[in-house]
């Protein structure tokens, strides 16, 4: 056109810059610019709309703004509007919200366009208020039937998890779509109401709306996580018969589906039929495998992924580092760290979860190292090096840790005061864990939870059971955890009719104890034995309580039984176990046997120990010591019998 000297007009700029902006072409538009100011089209109000929805569309939002700015008395709805959109697309939404409200100073009433842009900048809860006000200005206006205006309110009050709100619109609307029913669909599903979802759906269906492809992938989130594999299958069948199995994103969602409602087979034959696999995909499945415990599968997943060249993200990192969590590989963790560190994939999370692996695969140094590396520590950071020290028995350097944590001015939360009582404990350090309580108490920490949990466990590792009486006495809500570290704190003191009498103030409670609950008491009753009730107990977890017994029960009871020199009991207690005994349970017989000198039963415990277990070197060492022993034993009734029968014949 420009070469044939055909002049364009205004109309002509305005579809150039339209092209421009669609194509992200901001040189050009800028050329067009140009010509728009020697033209003398720089007035026109329709060209400097379309050149401010260029620039916004270019993420120039200063340019736009210019235009605007210099537009006095010919700005009209749309120039608002664009402004309003370009504010959006660059996540600026409160400069969004002020123009808006400046707008409606001036005398250009709002369209419907202009609800809907000023609604989605307020998806997040901090504006929350904001969209209440517009929601208010809709009512008043005459766009509170549009059907797009309300499509945009409840998706603002779904993101803002005012599902109530949102429902009230929706049932309000006279004339829904499409549009309407899925953002409900997707908002139940964001708030986490997956039987409020499922029974939308269904409405749906009755309402003779035909499930699109937005349906779809919110009912299939729906599925996975409600373990519902019916559904998710007919689910699946509905995508294969209507053509949209092969959409990436179903394919995605279906594989999620699949590894929540743990069917892996149908979980690797959809991502089989995938054509064109994105990081979605990978990540989706490698993720699926470790949620079923497959973690092998999952890091041979990640490798052929590297092998395909697929960009590997910080979520797909974050998924295999679970793996390499579950199956303590210190070579696997050193690898995947090597290849984060070559390619600049490392940040401060994943180097956190890279301390804490490094941690519970026992290497202190490697994590010491990493810890010291790190150009940012967070309090997470802190915490992290200092629960390595601590579950690696190295209490003295966590405490030492925590110190410089708060000498370096770094503000200390529940989980890093939680280690250092850990530490403290460990120790038996009552002046340190005193030092931590009266941090908490000038910091203004509230005993609550785990804090008090470990505050109350620290005092009874240190010997001062008053004072873990005291601090469980401040706690008002008591949880059944802080209930049970006080029957378990008792119970390690041998003060074993306490933890009863505790115990049964925590039902008289409505409080329902669980397995650990009563491994306490049988502990407590153990130490201090307290043989038929310790029986008593066992019964009412099986009978009462519809609890099964862990080993760790068996084992309990068994050392009852042997400290209490019921050894015929408690090994027919063992020959009447439903399961079989652990290695641990013979330990319990053996060290009975040798408390209590009984060479014939030792015998019996260690060769069933040596059956079941006959690779560890500690179970050897334990056998050894009790035959010494017994040995010593007889030696000295046989010295003893023959000095006896020297004097009378002297």
């Amino acid at each position: 056109m420009w070469v044939s000297g055909n002049s364009p007009d205004a109309w002509t700029f305005t579809s150039v810059l339209k092209a421009c902006g669609e194509c992200i072409e901001i040189c050009h538009g800028k050329q067009i610019h140009g010509l728009v100011i020697k033209h003398g089209l720089f007035t026109n109000v329709f060209v400097l709309n379309a050149l401010m929805a260029m620039y916004t569309k270019c993420r120039d939002q200063n340019a736009a703004m210019l235009l605007f700015d210099r537009m006095v008395e010919t700005k009209d709805v749309v120039s608002w509007n664009s402004i309003i959109s370009g504010f959006n697309a660059n996540g600026q939404y409160m400069k969004a919200l002020s123009s808006f409200r400046d707008m409606q100073v001036t005398e250009i009433f709002p369209t419907t366009y202009t609800f809907v842009i000023t609604l989605q900048a307020c998806e997040e809860l901090v504006f929350l208020n904001f969209g209440k006000q517009i929601h208010a200005s809709v009512l008043k206006s005459s766009h509170y039937a549009d059907i797009y205006v309300a499509n945009a309110l409840i998706v603002m009050y779904s993101k803002c998890g005012k599902m109530a709100e949102a429902a009230i619109i929706f049932f309000d609307m006279e004339v829904k779509d499409n549009i309407s029913w899925n953002s409900m669909l997707s908002g139940l599903v964001q708030n986490g109401l997956y039987d409020e979802t499922r029974e939308m759906f269904r409405e749906m269906q009755k309402a003779r709306y035909e499930p699109d492809k937005c349906s779809v992938l919110s009912m299939l989130a729906t599925s996975g996580r409600l373990r519902n594999i019916f559904i998710g299958m007919e689910l699946h069948a509905y995508t294969i018969k209507n053509g949209i199995d092969g959409d990436l994103q179903v394919g995605n969602t279906l594989i999620d589906m699949y590894a929540k409602c743990c069917k892996i087979d149908n979980m690797n034959n959809v991502f089989n039929r995938i054509l064109f696999k994105d990081g979605i995909s990978w990540t989706t499945i490698i993720a699926g495998y470790i949620q079923n415990n497959c973690h092998l599968k999952a890091i041979q997943f990640f490798r052929e992924a590297l092998l395909k060249r697929v960009n590997v993200d910080s979520m797909m990192i974050g998924s295999i580092l679970q793996a390499c969590s579950r199956l303590h590989c210190i070579l696997l963790v050193k690898e995947l760290h090597g290849y984060t560190m070559r390619r600049e994939l490392s940040d401060i999370v994943q180097e956190n979860t890279f301390l804490d692996l490094y941690g519970e695969c026992g290497n202190v140094n490697y994590a010491f190292h990493l810890f010291e590396q790190m150009k940012i520590k967070d309090v997470v950071s802190w915490t992290s090096m200092i629960s390595c020290y601590v579950n690696n028995r190295r209490a003295n350097e966590g405490l030492a840790l925590f110190l410089s944590m708060i000498a370096a001015g770094i503000k200390s939360d529940s989980v890093a005061l939680v280690s250092a009582l850990s530490a403290a404990a460990d120790l038996s350090s009552l002046r340190k864990g005193k030092e931590i309580n009266g941090f908490l108490i000038r910091k203004g920490f509230i005993k609550e939870g785990h804090v008090a949990g470990s505050l109350l466990d620290m005092y009874a590792c240190c010997g001062a059971v008053q004072n873990s009486w005291k601090v469980f006495s401040s706690v008002d809500d008591k949880d059944l955890v802080l209930w049970t570290t006080m029957i378990n704190a008792y119970g390690m003191h041998g003060y074993g009719e306490t933890a009863i009498r505790l115990f049964q103030m925590m039902v008289g409670e409505k409080i329902l104890p669980d397995h650990i609950s009563f491994l306490a008491l049988l502990y407590a009753c153990s130490h201090s034995s307290l043989v038929d009730e310790g029986r008593k107990y066992f019964k009412s977890m099986i009978c009462e309580y519809k609890l099964e017994p862990w080993p760790e029960h068996y084992v309990c009871l068994v050392d009852m039984l042997g400290r209490a020199n019921q050894l015929d009991e408690a090994f027919q207690f063992v020959e009447s176990m439903e399961v079989e005994p652990t290695a641990a349970v013979y330990c319990a017989l053996l060290n009975a046997c040798r408390i209590h000198h009984n060479k014939e039963g030792s015998d019996l415990a260690a060769k069933k120990l040596l059956e079941l277990d006959p690779w560890d070197p500690g179970n050897y060492v334990l056998i050894s010591n009790v035959k010494s022993i017994l040995l010593k034993k007889n030696l000295v009734q046989s010295c003893g019998e023959d000095a006896s029968g020297s004097c009378r014949n002297f």
